[in-house]
């Protein structure tokens, strides 16, 4: 028999490793997902895809993330975190073998579909199972955990997949086989979390994104917010790499560092939102990504170190905006309105990320990459004024100070 003492230190220890596990997958599938980033411009040199080919095969990962997580994100509440989460292994380990095995363009687009799927599917049950872990923290630290957890991976993806590439041989195969052994360890790192008594899956419900009269203001803010930051990431880990690749920057250590350093500052900038408040963290993290469109819109025709400049203040209005709007909406929204807002926002964000990179590919029939891209980046930059308004007017004051 065990004693009260170590019955309560057995669910402690459990919720520890739920905790930790759920951390891990989500740093894992996040990086894997960008892992691609980096390696553009050498696939596309590679097959001789031009360039509306190679923004598609971004744009199909921001795309496929939005049906995976409205249909696959409720699965957890009826099958178990654990169960989840296996699923988007499996899906992230395909992805991955999609791009060892690239000989040609279709394998990209491929993986890109499956990686995205991936995502969607595994993200809100690695949050479940974060947030499980500690339930003492979940109006806390958890929270921050996961956003963390999300940022932290996709600021690695680049990183990582730029130093194997540039220092250790075979650069569009060695990053997906690391990955590959880390998706390994994730899948051991699952099987041995605690069984638990879950619904049946007929209560399997995909996310019907709704959002109820009198949050629309808040959430009008906070979609088009996180919209235009999520639209300023994805131009650095979309069509920056070939810019950098075209104006001379080929170290790839270099360009990953630089699109690790978007998510890097936005990580290191989300810790101030509770201290600048909603309202401030929005506008300030604005400003900055006002400022960051700017100079991409300006770099391609002029001095090319405006680029890492203009990828600091991306990731520090990435962090403040994307932040501030996801608080924004989490502290509006009552329990049972949760998931169909939530889904409601992320289809926002991950459109953020990926519609514009349709654009510019689509433009590029007509003009050049560097063309097409400052153009939306200025298309970009000119609604940023329209969600400062939004901000301003749409949030309550009562909800702006906490």
């Amino acid at each position: 028999m065990f004693t009260k003492h170590e019955r309560g230190s057995g669910r402690r220890s459990g919720r520890s490793v739920e905790l930790h596990v759920g951390i891990y997958v989500l740093v894992v599938l996040t990086a894997g997902a960008y892992l691609p980033s980096p390696l553009y411009p050498g696939y596309q040199e590679a097959f001789g895809a031009g360039d509306l080919f190679m923004t598609l095969t971004y744009a199909t990962f921001a795309l496929t993330s939005i049906p995976a997580l409205l249909f696959l994100g409720p699965a957890s509440d009826a099958l178990g975190p654990g169960t989840v989460l296996r699923w988007g292994i499996v899906a992230a380990a395909l992805g991955s073998l999609c791009f060892v095995l690239a000989d040609g363009q279709g394998w990209l687009i491929a993986g890109r579909a499956v990686q995205g799927i991936a995502l969607g599917a595994a993200t809100g049950a690695a949050v479940s199972l974060i947030s499980s872990g500690e339930r003492k923290f979940v109006d806390g630290r958890v929270k921050g955990a996961a956003g963390a957890a999300f940022v932290g991976g996709t600021a690695a993806g680049p990183i990582a997949a730029g130093l194997l590439a540039q220092y250790l041989p075979a650069p569009h195969t060695l990053p997906f086989l690391v990955h590959l052994v880390l998706l390994w360890i994730g899948w051991n790192k699952v099987a041995v979390l605690r069984k638990e008594e879950r619904a049946s899956l007929r209560q399997w419900r995909p996310t019907r994104p709704h959002v109820p009269v009198l949050l629309r203001p808040v959430f009008r803010a906070a979609a088009l917010t996180g919209f235009l930051a999520w639209t300023t990431a994805g131009l650095f880990l979309s069509v920056i790499p070939t810019l950098l690749d075209r104006a001379g920057q080929n170290d790839l250590a270099v360009v990953g560092g630089i699109l690790g350093t978007v998510l890097l500052c936005s990580l290191l900038a989300q810790p101030a939102v509770p201290m600048l408040g909603l309202r401030r963290a929005q506008l300030s993290g604005l400003v900055a990504l006002l400022a960051s469109l700017v100079l991409l819109a300006f770099s391609f025709s002029g001095p090319m170190f405006l680029v890492p400049v203009a990828a600091v203040a991306a990731g520090a209005g990435h962090g403040l905006a994307y932040g501030g709007a996801s608080a924004a909406v989490e502290n509006a929204v009552t329990p049972e309105q949760r998931g169909a807002v939530t889904g409601a926002l992320y289809t926002a964000f991950y459109s953020g990320a990926g519609v514009p990179s349709v654009a510019i590919g689509l433009m590029t029939l007509g003009t050049s990459l560097s063309t097409a891209t400052a153009l939306v980046a200025a298309a970009a930059a000119t609604a940023v004024p329209v969600a400062a308004a939004a901000v301003r007017f749409g949030l309550p004051w009562y909800r702006a100070v906490l």
